[in-house]
């Protein structure tokens, strides 16, 4: 097993710290984890232009991304909505260098604020090539099996974590259906 010396540990304290020291010598807040957040946040906010903060309450589509665009204008969020892909038959590692491709754009903006990537997975990571496919949420709902509706999300949530997106389009509570079994309990017990 090698071993890191302690000039060089040190070294590397140094160049975080660097980092959080902008040109004119100003500590960046945000940018230190052992901040509050609030105070993080505050700081932050400080520092943003009115166009960042428009940007980064931005979402939009894989298909118009591009670095120039997240670096310049401060996008907070891609979606890929239902079809859109990297390219025909992309796979998991197609999807993975995309998606760092956009990270390392965002984190090169002004203030490096990374994006967050959504992708809609209402029966599975169905954009990948030759991913699971399940049923749409009425056909789950209509098996009225709790226990699969929810072995199917965790599929589902690892598959595309395993892409490297943290933010999931899935599906939802049926209203309607919990509505009508308030509504036959509460006229039973009466």
């Amino acid at each position: 097993m090698s071993r890191i010396s302690i000039p060089l540990v040190g070294f590397l304290l140094l160049c975080c710290l660097a980092n959080m020291i902008q040109a004119e010598g100003d500590y960046i807040k945000y940018k230190d984890p052992k901040q509050p957040t609030n105070v993080r946040i505050r700081d932050l906010m400080s520092r943003m232009t009115l166009a960042e903060k428009i940007g980064q309450m931005t979402q939009i589509e894989r298909s118009v991304a591009s670095a120039d665009v997240l670096r310049d204008y401060s996008i907070g969020s891609i979606l890929s909505g239902g079809g859109s892909a990297p390219h025909f038959n992309a796979k998991a590692q197609d999807w993975i260098h995309m998606i760092n491709g956009f990270q390392n754009a965002s984190l090169s903006s002004r203030l490096g604020i990374p994006m967050i990537y959504g992708i809609d997975a209402v029966h599975g990571h169905n954009n990948i090539y030759k991913a699971t496919i399940f049923p749409h949420n009425v056909g789950l709902g209509a098996t009225r099996d709790p226990d699969l509706v929810k072995r199917i999300g965790a599929a589902t949530a690892l598959e595309v974590r395993a892409t490297g997106i943290p933010y999931v389009f899935a599906p939802c509570i049926a209203v309607r259906n919990d509505l009508k079994e308030k509504f036959e309990s509460d006229h039973i017990s009466e």
